[in-house]
């Protein structure tokens, strides 16, 4: 089974095992001391369980939206007020979020109890673990996943406090953006000779040592924006780490879009490092831990299409902007669209029932309770009909219906429920590839033998039958970038690299660059008054 391994973790740790965690500064308490629990070699194993079950928290839905709803990448309107939830999603569009906007307080949050959850953990491992090879991997995974929690921070956060000492909870004030990145480069380089070199069903779901050579070359990539110090000759060096490795490879053009499916896991060639997602996994934590992209991205007429147990929302759409990067007609990537017309799964019209005012809730005539029968047709455009200052697009089948939506992650129709056994792969093959193509661009020495434009063609070859690139320059990078991490929320972190995260799109137009970090949300300083606001911020 694909997630054979954390049921083994889950099995025996959430049976007795209660987390409360809350800020860096305030004590995170447990039932796990060194007194009562590990005491065998399953229970140290099982003991690094809540440090996955954390990390699997906000990932796939609230950091998601802030991550893609910042950006020309996708879009939620209010439809007759539905999901305005209080403007969240308003303001993420138009850049004018607030430190108390609700994805930001929700993702400081979720990101701090990962890294308090792991100084408990290393802590008691530390203490109660007999030293050995054992020990010293199992110690290196968790804290590579606090490095990986640390580096979300930052890139979000920026200046943020770093703690690693379970039992200290004096607060901290927070640091500056390039001193955090030098710690998490210090973590992971510490980590690597201890991390597994094994890429198998066994390991998956657990950082290994090409994991973390994979986070160094995002953040080598990313240095200049980090630090003021360019490090792509050192991104290339840590993406032939892995490209070396020889254990992964770019998944071919026939399965691409079966990566995302809900039966992906180990078998994608791939896959470095993913987050394991089951409806049958138990959570201890107050985040949703979920997968619910189905329940954002799928028309909420689609549900018999896809033979869903439940009305999808479909409340998330993209933006034509980003979807004008689709189009080479020869793609496989355009398959995880869906545009236009749309059709049941036997190719009769997908309809709806409604009348001539439920169509258009703007209809003057006098019969609008007349009975309509509605081709749904989903337009690129997302217009705000009822109300541009409540980013209302409206509450009728035209407001419903548009937008273009993703369905990488596909529906899964086995579910009982809203949450998807789709894994989120963080760590690709084909990043990597990418990854080293830009550095090479943008001034790095390419090393084994290939070009950017190589490397890039590596991935094209197993993506469309149109003609390989014989040139490729930076902008061509970031549209292939976008067409191949859509909705796999890399696309702010791209756009601010490529120095797009201040242009227009939709109803956006704000270009202040202090906004390429987000605000300390209010809450941190309520429980810790030593941290200072970003700046730009009051």
């Amino acid at each position: 089974m694909k997630k054979s391994y954390l049921y083994t973790i889950l099995s025996v740790l959430l049976s007795g095992v209660l987390f409360s965690c809350h800020e860096l500064d305030v004590p995170v308490t447990t039932e796990l001391t060194p007194e009562v629990f590990p005491s065998n070699t399953e229970q140290f194993v099982s003991a690094s369980g809540p440090v996955y079950v954390a990390l699997r928290g906000n990932y796939g839905v609230e950091y998601f939206f802030q991550q893609s709803f910042s950006t020309d990448e996708s879009i939620m309107p209010a439809r007759g007020g539905n999901w305005f939830d209080g403007g969240q999603n308003q303001t993420m569009h138009y850049h004018t979020w607030t430190q108390d906007n609700g994805y930001l307080n929700g993702n400081w949050y979720w990101l701090s109890t990962i890294i308090g959850v792991a100084n408990q953990t290393v802590n008691i491992l530390s203490t109660t673990m007999p030293a050995g090879a054992a020990k010293n991997t199992n110690l290196a995974e968790i804290k590579t996943v606090r490095a990986f929690a640390y580096f979300m921070m930052m890139d979000n956060y920026g200046n943020v406090p770093i703690d690693t000492v379970y039992g200290d909870f004096s607060p901290k004030t927070n640091v500056a953006r390039a001193e955090v990145f030098k710690f998490i480069e210090k973590e992971i380089n510490a980590a690597i000779p201890y991390l597994s070199e094994i890429s198998s069903t066994a390991t998956y779901g657990r950082p290994n040592k090409w994991t973390a050579y994979a986070l160094l070359a995002k953040m080598y990539l990313n240095a200049e924006e980090y630090t003021g110090t360019k490090r792509y000759d050192d991104c290339i060096a840590a993406c032939d780490k892995v490209i070396s490795s020889g254990l992964y490879a770019i998944e071919p053009r026939a399965s691409y879009l079966k990566m995302f499916y809900p039966q992906n896991g180990p078998q994608m060639k791939e896959f470095i490092f993913a987050i394991p997602y089951d409806p049958a996994m138990s959570n201890s934590f107050p985040f949703r831990s979920v997968n619910i992209h189905s329940r954002y991205q799928v028309p909420r007429s689609a549900r018999q299409k896809f033979s869903l147990p439940f009305t999808p929302a479909g409340s998330a759409s993209t933006l034509p902007e980003f979807y004008a990067h689709f189009n080479d007609p020869n793609d496989i990537r355009n398959g995880q669209w869906l545009t236009g017309l749309q059709y049941q799964s036997d190719g009769s019209p997908l309809t709806v029932q409604t009348t001539k005012l439920g169509l258009d809730q703007f209809y003057k005539g006098s019969d609008g309770a007349t009975p309509v029968t509605y081709h749904v047709n989903l337009t690129p455009e997302v217009v705000l009909r009822q109300d541009v200052s409540a980013f209302d697009a409206g509450n009728d089948e035209l407001a419903w219906n548009m937008g273009y939506r993703n369905i990488k992650f596909y529906p899964d129709a086995t579910s009982l429920s809203r949450n998807q056994n789709n894994d989120i792969p963080v760590f690709r093959y084909s990043d990597i590839l990418l990854m080293k193509a830009e550095a090479i661009l943008r001034g790095g020495a390419a090393t084994l033998g290939s070009s950017a434009v190589a490397l890039v063609n590596q991935v094209r070859s197993q993506r469309t039958t149109s003609p390989t690139l014989s040139s490729i320059d930076l902008e061509s990078i970031y549209a292939e970038r976008s067409r191949e991490f859509a909705f796999e929320g890399w696309h702010r972190n791209d756009m601010i690299r490529f120095g797009k995260y201040e242009g227009k799109w939709g109803y956006k137009t704000n270009a202040d660059k202090y906004r390429r970090i987000f605000p300390i949300p209010r809450s941190a300083f309520q429980l810790n008054p030593n941290i200072k606001q970003n700046p730009g911020y009051q």
